[in-house]
C-alpha cells in the first residue's frame, strides 16, 4: 500500500504545496542574519524514486538569498520534498526504510528493492542511518518531545510513520504528515 503511494502525483503535489508555504513564510520573515529582504534563488534537483511525469517545478529546491548589500547570504527553507542532500525524495527514503523494517521474513531485500525501484545498497544505507544516526539528529530531537512513548527511537522511521498514519484519515495523509513534521523539524 505505501509503495503504491510513491507512484501517485497527488502525494508530490501536496508536499510541493507545503514546501511553497514554508518558503513563503521564511521569505516574509526576512533575512535571519541582517533582517534584509529575501529573494528567490531556487535551484533544480534531479530527485529519484517518484512517478514519471511529475511537473518540473516539483524538482525545484526552494532557496532564498538576502537582497541587502554586504550580506547576500543564502537561506534555505525547510523542505517536505527533500531530505538534506539525498538524491531520493524524502517520502521514498521513509517508505523504503519502513518497508525494510516491517518486511516479512519471506521477503528479501532484493524483492523490496525491485518493488520500490531503489538499489539494495541504498536501502541498507538508509536503514543504517535510521538505526544509528537519525535518533540523535537535531531534526528528530526537535519533534521527539511532542510524541507519545509508543514512538520509540528503536525502530525509526517505521514507528513514527505508523503513528502519523494512525493520527490521519488515511495512508496518504499520514505520509504527508510524517514528511511535513520531519521537514519542519517539529
Amino acid at each position: 500500500m505505501l509503495s503504491k503511494l510513491l507512484q501517485t502525483a497527488n502525494l508530490f503535489h501536496l508536499l510541493f504545496f507545503i514546501d511553497s508555504e514554508l518558503a513563503a513564510a521564511k521569505r516574509s520573515a526576512g533575512c535571519p542574519h541582517c533582517g534584509g529582504p529575501l529573494h528567490q534563488s531556487n535551484y533544480m534537483r534531479q530527485p529519484r524514486g517518484g512517478p514519471v511525469g511529475l511537473p518540473a517545478e516539483y524538482c525545484l529546491r526552494r532557496s532564498l538569498c538576502c537582497g541587502r548589500d554586504g550580506c547576500r547570504r543564502r537561506s534555505t527553507p525547510e523542505s517536505c520534498l527533500f531530505m538534506g542532500r539525498r538524491v531520493y525524495w524524502r517520502c521514498v527514503v521513509l517508505v523504503a526504510t519502513a518497508l525494510m523494517q516491517r518486511r516479512a521474513e519471506s521477503q528479501s531485500i532484493g524483492q523490496l528493492s525491485r518493488l520500490i525501484g531503489v538499489p539494495r545498497k541504498t536501502i541498507m544505507r538508509w536503514f543504517d542511518y535510521f538505526a544509528e544516526v537519525f535518533g540523535n539528529s537535531s531534526e528528530w530531537l526537535r519533534i521527539r518531545g511532542f510524541l507519545p512513548a509508543t514512538v520509540s527511537n528503536d525502530c525509526l522511521p517505521v514507528n513514527f510513520l505508523e503513528y502519523c498514519i494512525m493520527q490521519s484519515q488515511d495512508a496518504l495523509s499520514g505520509l504527508v504528515m510524517c514528511c511535513h513534521l520531519l521537514g519542519r523539524g517539529g
